[in-house]
């Protein structure tokens, strides 16, 4: 699995921080930061969900 973030589109709400902080960090410059971008399996439900979950649609996985 391959996590992609669309910078343009990214909020930075933490929607998907909330849903898989091992994979994705709002930090305290406002910023989305990918932490690891070739999640494991044991990760890959959680960061469906925040893909699924992100309200501008700026999460992509590529499996």
């Amino acid at each position: 699995m391959k996590v992609t973030v669309d910078f343009d589109l990214c909020s930075s709400n933490a929607v998907c921080m909330s849903i898989v902080p091992e994979v994705f960090e709002v930090r305290e410059d406002g910023y989305l930061y990918v932490l690891n971008d070739q999640p494991g399996e044991e990760f890959a439900e959680r960061v469906r969900e925040a893909a699924a979950s992100c309200p501008n649609g700026a999460i992509a996985i590529e499996e």
